[in-house]
């Protein structure tokens, strides 16, 4: 079993920025990686950004290329987000998850591969 502590979430201003953290402690698993995603009400979840824990290869969504930043701390089993230059509409949930056999791309944005989700820290963005 694999839990998940994220922190970081809360209200910023159009502009700003917020990293978000997410740690991880459990059993260790292989071929796997983390990734983030966000929520908005009335919305369907949506695939943010992640990153292969083995070989450090990353993934954004097109809407939040050039803003935001994956990075990762072995030594601590945490995974950061990193966002700047924040707008209204990134106003969401964002859930932190480690992807079972996350070792690509496809498997890491696809919100039903399987994987052990956070409980979510919420973002808001005002204007």
């Amino acid at each position: 079993q694999v839990q998940l502590v994220e922190s970081g979430g809360g209200l910023v201003q159009a502009g700003g920025s917020l990293r978000l953290s997410c740690a991880a402690s459990g059993r260790t698993l292989s071929n796997y990686g983390v990734a983030w995603f966000r929520q908005a009400p009335g919305k369907e979840r949506e695939f943010v950004g992640g990153i292969t824990w083995i070989g450090g290869i990353t993934d954004y969504a097109d809407s939040v290329k050039g803003r935001v930043t994956i990075s990762r701390d072995n030594a601590k089993n945490t995974m950061y987000l990193e966002m700047n230059s924040l707008k209204p509409e990134d106003t969401a949930v964002y859930y932190c998850k480690v992807v079972i056999r996350g070792s690509s791309r496809g498997v890491l944005a696809d919100t039903n591969a399987v994987g052990y989700w956070g409980q979510g820290t919420q973002v808001t963005v005002s204007s």
